[in-house]
């Protein structure tokens, strides 16, 4: 999106404010914040009650999205690639507020797209997991081509249907990477969850 075409002024994401943490990828807020930081980009959060109704949910979007188009933005970007419904959800609502939906990797082929990340030095977490449609031993693995050789054919390579969702640590727009380990892994509202935490920083021997 850093293009000729496209000024990038933010990232914008939903946290569920009880656990303090990412809404449905379970990231700790201040390894968000620091991905953030790493791509020198402001960070919008949309705060979502737990639990959360579609309407409030719309609610707060709508909200954020007035805010956006005082500070004079006209468009949002999305990584959707082939769902048509998520597709025609975001464009609908945000036309009802006067604003545009892009989607920069819209039917692009998830194999030949998820191959060209990880080649091009992405690295990424799995940080849930849908149990009913992938084995819970996947949560917690880096994102990588045995990995990619290890999901079943049923699965697609980016996680588009819900079968997974990453947390990046590492990027070539990133002007660090970011440290994490990996922490607990857990069984919560039907999702299998893995905890990354900052990696400590270790002090040079004086």
């Amino acid at each position: 999106m850093r293009s000729e075409q496209w000024q990038v002024v933010g990232l914008l994401t939903t946290v569920n404010q009880v656990h303090d943490r990412v809404a449905m990828h379970a990231v700790r807020r201040e390894l968000l914040q620091a991905q953030a930081h790493a791509l020198n980009l402001p960070l919008w959060e949309v705060p979502l009650p737990y639990p959360c109704t579609n309407a409030e949910y719309e609610a707060l979007m709508s909200q954020t999205m007035q805010r956006a188009q005082r500070e004079g933005i006209t468009h949002v970007a999305f990584g959707d690639l082939f769902l048509e419904d998520i597709r025609a959800y975001r464009v609908d609502r945000l036309e009802q507020v006067g604003m545009q939906a892009v989607f920069p990797l819209w039917q692009r082929p998830t194999r030949a797209l998820a191959e060209q990340m990880i080649d091009a030095g992405l690295v990424a977490y799995l940080t849930a997991v849908d149990p009913r449609h992938l084995d819970p031993s996947f949560v917690g693995r880096v994102f990588d081509r045995q990995l990619l050789a290890d999901l079943p054919a049923s699965v697609d390579p980016c996680g588009e249907n819900g079968e997974f969702h990453t947390f990046v640590t590492r990027a070539p727009c990133f002007k660090q990477g970011l440290e994490v380990v990996v922490g607990e892994r857990v069984l919560r509202d039907g999702f299998w969850f893995c905890d990354l935490l900052p990696a400590p920083i270790v002090n040079p021997a004086s």
